[in-house]
């Protein structure tokens, strides 16, 4: 036998994963941004250097933070230069800014139009990966350096901060008018009808335009919309008509032509409130009849939403996903679903896992469903590509009440502040407020009152609306609601050390934990050494060994507690 036939007969095993076991992840890889083609002329433009300069000049900011999304780091470099080569020249700035910042800047001279330099310069630094959606602003990152404020570039969600001051830039795109108005004439036929003109932050400058060409064709109801900072409004942050902000229900008698397409989120929130919606799409080319009317994609998602909601009612562990730390009122809302979740009988667990996606939650199979809080915008996640449903604080609240009691209106929200708004104002009034939305009180009260009992046997039996299988347990935290005379005792027993017997499970609060519960029933894997029996359980007169002194240091050179050198 020849050498090479010898080698070939004895080949090495194979230690790799088969192909069919390797997790194919369906995101692309990064890839490397292409450098900039727009001009200098064009940078001075779309990234507005001269108005963040006599912003940041006004703020007397010296750490400035630059958050660019993923499709205009190819321009960062460029944008970096040319406001360091703006900022580190002497003499006034005289310009006055428009105010475009989360919060007021305060004025530390009597003229509010100059300031002067201190006396070590600006320094700027790259946000290159946001810690979230590209839409929100990245203060936990802009505060790793130490930034005073942070420049944010690109569309923006407009959700108000706690943390940092913020200058918006929203980059004004291209965009040719004649195509619009030629849409917009076939679309809008009747010169009387009540139309709202709305556009996407990126090509806001450009309704002014659009509105005094359509004006001069004979269009006099016409309202153009402005941007503000309140997710709150009838439009989310937009401006409305006079009448529309005296009676918020006056806005179903206006129609809305949107230039370029907006969020999902914005889509089902504008769906109950007005007329009708048509878009222009700014991604398709410009041609006229480009509009479309997404009435009936948008009441398509309403129901699935309606549908995934009525799915999650017999889950009795939820999982709360912060997708956000900079959103102001962030943690309130946190308590708030916590507050909703346990007033029903249920079980809720927290988790902070940055960007979301569904190999990241399908780690917790215990979870039934996920509740997501962050801005109005990245709070509504397609649940199709992930082993459990995902709601919003909103939906949740409409998921907990009872088959009875649940009326769906149509209307749907994504911003959380009118929840914490109609919260504290039940709270201080001491009345329920008549709107579409549920609340936790009633539901609680629906549950603790008038469903049950003292006994466990008169717990009325509960139904999965999908299947129509009988589910056994709910709520269990159930007996917790049901002892009102021992909620201070509960709260004591829940921060305090309790010694658990040998083979049981956590009890938190005379309650058996969900989750243990869940992983000793359910769960096959239990983490490495789960099938090696340990010693101390099953021996009480076994000490366990000493506590001894290991190694310490780097990696790359270990110190041992005996000898007290490298190794």
């Amino acid at each position: 036998m020849t050498r090479e036939a010898l080698e070939a007969s004895v080949a090495p095993p194979v230690l790799s994963t088969p192909a069919v076991h390797i997790f194919e992840d369906d995101l692309r890889p990064s890839e490397t941004p292409p450098p900039s083609h727009l001009s200098p002329e064009q940078i001075y433009l779309r990234y507005e250097i001269d108005r963040t300069v006599a912003e940041i000049k006004r703020g007397r900011w010296k750490r400035i933070a630059l958050q660019f999304p993923d499709d205009m780091l190819s321009d960062a470099p460029t944008v970096f230069d040319a406001l360091n080569q703006k900022l580190h020249r002497k003499g006034p700035v005289l310009e006055e800014p428009k105010q475009l910042t989360e919060q007021p800047l305060t004025q530390t001279t009597d003229d509010p139009n100059i300031t002067t330099q201190e006396s070590y310069p600006e320094k700027l630094f790259i946000l290159g990966d946001t810690s979230y959606g590209a839409c929100c602003v990245d203060a936990i990152a802009a505060e790793h350096v130490n930034a005073d404020v942070v420049v944010h570039y690109g569309r923006a969600c407009l959700s108000p901060t706690a943390r940092l001051p913020v200058i918006h830039v929203f980059t004004r795109q291209p965009l040719d008018l004649a195509p619009i108005v030629e849409t917009f004439e076939l679309l809008y036929p009747d010169r009387d009808q009540s139309i709202v003109l709305m556009a996407d932050v990126m090509y806001a400058t450009y309704l002014p335009d659009v509105g005094t060409i359509l004006g001069g064709q004979g269009y006099s109801h016409i309202f153009i919309t402005d941007i503000v900072h309140n997710p709150s409004s009838p439009i989310p942050n937009r401006t409305v008509p006079e009448a529309v902000s005296v009676d918020p229900t006056q806005l179903q008698h206006w129609h809305l032509f949107h230039i370029s397409d907006p969020p999902e989120s914005l889509l089902l929130t504008l769906a109950s409130r007005v007329s009708t919606i048509h878009i222009f799409p700014t991604t398709t080319g410009s041609s006229a009849l480009a509009a479309v009317a997404p009435a009936v994609s948008s009441s398509v998602a309403l129901r699935r939403r309606y549908a995934l909601l009525t799915s999650v009612s017999t889950a009795s562990i939820f999982g709360i996903l912060i997708n956000t730390l900079s959103v102001k009122n962030y943690i309130r809302i946190v308590d708030h679903v916590k507050n909703c979740i346990s007033a029903a009988g249920k079980k809720s667990y927290t988790f902070v896992v940055g960007k979301i996606n569904a190999a990241k939650v399908a780690n917790f199979s215990e979870i039934g469903a996920w509740v997501v809080v962050g801005c109005w915008e990245s709070s509504l996640i397609d649940s199709k590509d992930f082993w459990r449903p995902i709601l919003t604080p909103f939906e949740l609240e409409l998921a907990l009440v009872g088959d009875e009691a649940r009326i769906w209106t149509g209307q749907w929200s994504g911003n959380f502040e009118s929840l914490l708004k109609g919260a504290k104002e039940r709270s201080s009034n001491g009345t329920t407020m008549a709107e579409p939305t549920p609340h936790c009180e009633e539901a609680a009260t629906a549950v603790t009152e008038e469903d049950y009992s003292s006994e466990p046997e008169s717990v009325p039996p509960e139904f999965d609306l999908r299947t129509g299988r009988y589910v056994s347990q709910t709520r269990p935290m159930q007996e917790r609601l049901q002892d009102h005379s021992h909620q201070q005792g509960y709260q004591r027993q829940e921060s305090s050390l309790v010694e658990r017997t040998k083979g049981e499970i956590a009890m938190i609060g005379n309650q058996v934990s969900p989750g243990a519960e869940f992983l000793r029933s359910s769960r096959t894997w239990k983490g490495l050494g789960s099938d090696v029996d340990v010693e101390y359980d099953l021996d009480e007169s076994f000490n366990g060994a000493p506590v001894e002194e290991g190694r310490s240091g780097l990696a790359k050179g270990y110190t041992t507690s005996e000898s007290n050198k490298r190794a």
